[in-house]
């Protein structure tokens, strides 16, 4: 993994990293090689992974078919502009 360090700003690479390294999965992993998972222990993870995957095909599916109501979109607040505010 890579990333580059812009105008000597550490602090916005460190995150840009850690926030790549989040989407690969790299904490997760790091957090379940921590200690020994018994493989009893690791069969119950991987089936509620899967359980849990189909449940999310399975609504994505449905509100693709008009079942079940799409998900409200949050609104991002977007850069104040105050010569905006004013001409309205």
């Amino acid at each position: 993994m890579q990333v580059l360090v812009r105008e000597n700003n550490v602090d916005q690479a460190l995150k840009v990293l850690k926030k790549k390294m989040q989407r690969e999965g790299v904490f997760r992993e790091m957090k379940l090689r921590k200690a020994y998972e018994k493989p009893s222990e690791k069969r119950a993870r991987l089936k509620a992974q899967a359980v849990r995957r189909a449940r999310k095909a399975a609504r994505k599916q449905a509100q693709r078919e008009g079942l079940l109501p799409a998900p409200k979109r949050k609104e991002r607040p977007g850069p104040a502009r105050p010569s905006a505010a004013r001409s309205a």
